[in-house]
Order: structure tokens, then sequence, then C-alpha cells
């Protein structure tokens, strides 16, 4: 990783819970380059950061402001790019967030970026956090101090929002904190085990389960707008595909019929449509669904058995899974799929499970080879193929929504094993278990939340 200044706009895309507004005082205004991490290698040395204990003057919210600072200290230490000074090394002591930076305290400790904060209780019980970003190595502000206004028991977004905004600032990208997981928590005995829906915070809290009428549900796929969930369910024994609404919880099955099985369905990039596979009479192929008019158009046509379908950012092209070639590879054609397809992958092994990035760079991808599994990513063209991960059953990856993490799930032997969730980022570096009550599956992730 090296580290570089760049011109970039200091505050851009910010969402409150309630309120944010651009703090007013003595440091608005002070502006500076935010100092950007580029990462160019698999092995960097974290940014190290200090978040100092944030202000409070109502009795009774010094615990939640504790709280907060926690979990923005612990969303920057798990993207693997920061790495925090522990407050007990900490030499100097904020008492207002409006006062001036004594920068040579915090350069003492080797902090290079500095986070203050305010937490006070405003209106019929909500809170309000304020927060300021430094430049330590500077002695410079990154961009003007931001105040959310929000309700205290969602707490734990405000602290991802922060998160976000620290990322953002430093790195030059937008951040992933603000996002669910949607996967398949499963339980009980492995031959018979129960496949629910559940969604949770990007870092494990707040699970929630989702009823869908089904045990056994697989592949749950996020909306562009998080509104939505498709799965697959085996309600009747019988693959179909399923779109939830998980504000109102109503199921709608997207394809009924008793001759044609339906399975691996995916949101085009702007949520007007839908891409899955069908089985009919023995043949899998690719088709798109028009949410608008409800028209459907088949995409593929072959005897090979075509799925995994996942379109570019774009929604030009469309890469899928085929093994047409002979053993299981990656395909790439158009969105209409009006030309042949055309093959991409072609290192030893098989390959499955592609999906596009968000940015629109990389293709990410399930590899079997050599009595292993492994989560990998591609350029669009095939070229400069790199496999992030190894082991026994690693499946399903997923992106992050600024493409520059995976989540997969990995399974090791065993009659009693089960899967579990972790995440690497581009570089196969900053490999980690994402911990749930139960065994977990099949990880979809949001975008950021509005």
């Amino acid at each position: 990783m090296k580290f570089r200044k760049t011109v970039r706009t200091a505050l851009r895309g910010l969402v409150p819970l309630v309120g944010l507004v651009l703090l007013t005082g003595p440091l608005v205004g002070q502006t500076s380059e935010p100092l950007r991490i580029e990462i160019t290698e698999g092995v960097i040395e974290p940014l190290p950061f200090a978040v100092a204990r944030f202000v409070t003057t109502d009795a009774g919210a010094g615990d939640i402001a504790a709280d907060i600072a926690q979990v923005i200290a612990s969303d920057l230490e798990g993207s693997g790019l920061f790495r925090e000074i522990p407050r007990n090394a900490h030499i100097a002591t904020v008492t207002n967030i409006n006062s001036p930076v004594i920068y040579k305290d915090w350069k003492a400790i080797n902090a290079e970026i500095l986070i203050t904060g305010s937490l006070e209780l405003v209106g019929d019980g909500d809170i309000r956090i304020s927060f300021r970003l430094h430049d330590v190595f500077s002695n410079k502000d990154l961009g003007q101090g931001v105040r959310f206004t929000s309700r205290p028991d969602v707490w734990r977004r405000v602290a991802h929002q922060v998160a976000d905004i620290v990322y953002e600032r430093t790195t030059g990208e937008k951040g992933y904190f603000d996002t669910q997981i949607a996967f398949v928590a499963e339980s009980g005995e492995k031959t018979s085990r129960t496949k629910r829906l559940a969604v949770m915070d990007h870092d494990g809290a707040n699970l929630r389960y989702i009823p869908t009428r089904s045990n056994l549900v697989l592949a749950p796929r996020w909306s562009p707008n998080n509104r939505h969930i498709l799965f697959t369910s085996l309600e009747d024994g019988r693959p179909s595909a399923n779109r939830i609404d998980i504000g109102t919880g109503e199921v709608d099955r997207l394809w009924s019929s008793d001759t044609i099985m339906s399975f691996s369905p995916r949101f085009s990039p702007q949520g007007d449509g839908i891409l899955l596979s069908l089985i009919e009479r023995g043949n899998t192929d690719i088709y798109a669904i028009d949410l608008r008019t409800g028209a459907t158009r088949r995409l593929t046509s072959s005897p090979a058995i075509d799925t995994a379908p996942s379109a570019s950012p774009d929604g030009r092209q469309i890469v899928f899974e085929s093994d047409r070639s002979g053993s299981q590879q990656l395909y790439i054609m158009p969105a209409d799929g009006g030309t042949p397809p055309q093959r991409i992958s072609f290192g030893a092994g098989r390959y499955g499970t592609p999906v596009w990035s968000p940015r629109g760079d990389y293709i990410a991808f399930t590899k079997q080879w050599r009595g292993n599994f492994h989560i990998g990513v591609m350029r669009t063209d095939g070229t400069e193929e790199r496999l992030l991960s190894r082991s026994y059953l690693d499946e399903g990856p997923a992106w992050s929504p600024n493409g520059r993490v995976l989540i997969f799930f990995r399974e090791p032997r065993g009659a009693n094993a089960g899967p579990s969730l972790f995440t690497v980022d581009l570089t196969g570096r900053n490999l980690r278990q994402l911990r749930t009550p139960e065994f977990a599956s099949d990880p979809s992730w949001s975008r950021l939340r509005q």
C-alpha cells in the first residue's frame, strides 16, 4: 500500500438517519487534501488512528458515547487498512471538539488520524452526535465536522455512518459499513438441516430472521434499493425463485409452473429486471424478466447447463457459468443474448458462481482445482486471474458495495461440520470470519442503506 495526497471532495453522498449538518465553529472552513490510501500490494501497514473519548455533558450519555466510539474503531480495524491506538496510550484529553487540536500530543503516540466527537441528548429523547476528523501528520482537518441527530435505538447505524465518512475521507473511496448481509442460517443435523433466510448488519449485529413460508431456502440476493430479497425455495421439493418484500413480508413466486423449475435469481443493476435459470424438459437456460411489463425473454439456448447469471453494473453484459465446453466455465454475453457467449475462463479447474463487481472492473468466482475450492477474481476479459482463498469448500462470493471486499462461505471437512461466513479483501489479505449464532451460507451484501 502506498500513501499519497490527492485532491478530492471532502464530503460526498452522506445519508443521515434523522438529520445531518456540517458543524459550524472555529474549525469549519479549514480544508485539506484528504489522505488517500492506495492499495497496490497484498501486504500493507495499517494506518494508525486514535479515537478520543467522546465529550458528553448529559448524565447517562457516557455509555452510549463509548459504544459508538468502539463500533467506529471496530469498523475501521476490520477493514484491515487501519490500526487503532489503544485509549490507555493516549496522553491528551479532548474536552471540546471545537477547540484547536494539540497535534504534538497525538504525534507522540504515533497517531496519523484522529477522530474526535461529542454526544448530547436533544428534543424528545433523540441523541446528537458530532465528530471531526484530523490529519495528525499534516496538522489539518480532513474536511468539515459532521453532526447526526438520531433516535438512540439506532446508534449503531450512526457509528457505521461515521466510520464510512472516515473511510471515504481517508481512502478516497466509499465505505461499506452501513450495510446489511442477507444469508442462509442453517441449524439441525447435516442431512436434514433447516435453512432460513436471515439478515444482519455487516458486522453481525442486529440479526433477524425473515419468514418465507419455507424452511429450505437458498441463495438470497438483495435488490438495488435494499427493499427486496430474491431467493430460491425448496418448499414443495422443487426449486422455485421467489421475491420477498422485507418491509411487509409479502412473498411472490417469480415463475409458477408444475413442469418448470426456477432458481438462481438475481436483480438487474437498476432493479427493474431479474435474471434467473429455468429447467424445462431437462434443459437449463438463462431467462430475463422485465418487472415493469412482466415480459420474459430467453437469453441462452443450448443443451448445456447455463446458470448463475450476473449483470455488469451498466446492464449491458451478463456473466454466467456453463458446461457447454465440456467442463464448468465462465462466459460473457450481451444482456439481450443476441450474440454467442464468449468464454473468459481458461485456467485449470472448474469455475462457477460468477459475480460482477459493482465497480465493473472484476468478476469474482468459485474455482474447484486440485481437490480444493477457491474464491478468486479476474478481469472481465479473463486476464489477471487471482485466487484469494483456499480450503476444502469455499463458495458463493458476494461483493461489498464499494467493490473492495468479498464475503463468501466456508465449510470444513467432517460429518458434523457446517458453513461459516468469511470476508477477504481484493488483494487476498485480511481474511476474517464473521461470527453468527448458527451455521451460515450463501451471503449477499446490500448496498449502502438510505
